[in-house]
């Protein structure tokens, strides 16, 4: 049984109140799912500013849990307005307070960038902070190029290079809801958009990715392309049988040079993967590298973390 003083011990719980201290940024204070804390694995804890967001994937010791609700009681109630917890082991999950009401129209900030989230989700909460460095590595290339945005979910790459002088964006998921709240996204970061929620060069387009290439040929050709897909989700996307079709297509849609960013958050399947995928279905793309993840997401296995493989088409023959 892991207690609560071993968890302050392996943790730094003792120095989150001043992680936390003038931090506007989303924060991840403990990464439990990178398997580097033996006997916490199973939850993690986020600080949105002013909110403590923790998310439990399975049921905790009680004797544990109870220590540890009381410790963030004690040293986060007069610095958070809230903590919230979501619990996923459930059949349905269950999203519950600590502590002060889960907020409605509520975002998160990433430096100069916000980003709208509902933390009363049955699950995803419309960001995923782990992919921070992939938009900071698409800002620094994004002035004045053509981007593709496949797998979209609410449209954080899409708004990261607007802000950093993009072209031309189109965004593509098949979930209505998530590109609406990427329009959001875009018009609360000072977006292109008109009061119509339209703009020329700024798309949001939903259909099915696997179904329809011929429209994202029209608007083409794209100088970077990022693919971001889920790893298994039942009629949508399945990484072992559909990532081979979307490799297929990229010579379509980049010029010679072009860059394509490959994700993937499967624990099951590692980079080799991923580099097999391309090697077999794409051979004209160059492995250039590997990008680095979060600071405060160690993860004990690389192969089990998020990957994000960057490629570049070669020369046609």
């Amino acid at each position: 049984m892991n207690d609560f003083n071993q968890f302050v011990a392996v943790s730094d719980f003792a120095t989150w109140p001043e992680k936390i201290q003038h931090n506007n940024d989303a924060l991840r204070l403990f990464h439990g799912r990178g398997q580097c804390f033996a006997g916490f694995e199973y939850f993690s804890v986020d600080y949105f500013a002013p909110v403590l967001w923790i998310v439990v994937y399975r049921q905790p010791e009680h004797p544990f849990w109870l220590e540890f609700c009381a410790a963030l009681a004690r040293y986060f109630r007069d610095k958070c307005s809230a903590a919230i917890v979501q619990s996923r082991y459930r059949e349905s999950p269950a999203t519950y307070c600590l502590w002060g009401d889960i907020p409605k129209n509520f975002s998160v900030k990433e430096g100069a960038v916000e980003f709208l989230v509902d933390l009363n989700a049955k699950q995803n909460i419309g960001y995923f902070m782990d992919m921070q460095p992939t938009r900071l590595w698409l800002a620094e290339r994004a002035e004045n190029a053509r981007i593709l945005n496949l797998f979209s979910y609410t449209c954080a790459f899409s708004v990261a290079a607007e802000l950093a002088g993009a072209r031309r964006l189109v965004n593509v998921d098949m979930s209505k809801g998530a590109l609406q709240v990427g329009r959001e996204n875009h018009r609360r970061n000072g977006g292109r958009l008109n009061d119509r929620g339209e703009d020329a060069d700024l798309k949001f387009l939903s259909h099915d990715i696997l179904k329809s290439w011929g429209r994202l040929r029209k608007l083409g050709p794209y100088d970077i392309v990022i693919c971001d897909p889920p790893s298994s989700q039942k009629g949508s996307f399945d990484a072992v049988k559909d990532y081979p079709k979307l490799a297929r297509r990229f010579r379509e849609l980049l010029p010679e040079g072009g860059d394509v960013l490959v994700c993937l958050n499967a624990p099951y399947l590692g980079e080799a993967f991923l580099q097999e995928v391309l090697e077999s279905h794409c051979p004209d793309a160059e492995f250039i590298e590997r990008l680095a993840g979060r600071d405060d997401f160690p993860e004990q296995n690389p192969d089990r973390a998020l990957k994000v493989l960057h490629y570049r088409l070669k020369p046609l023959a």
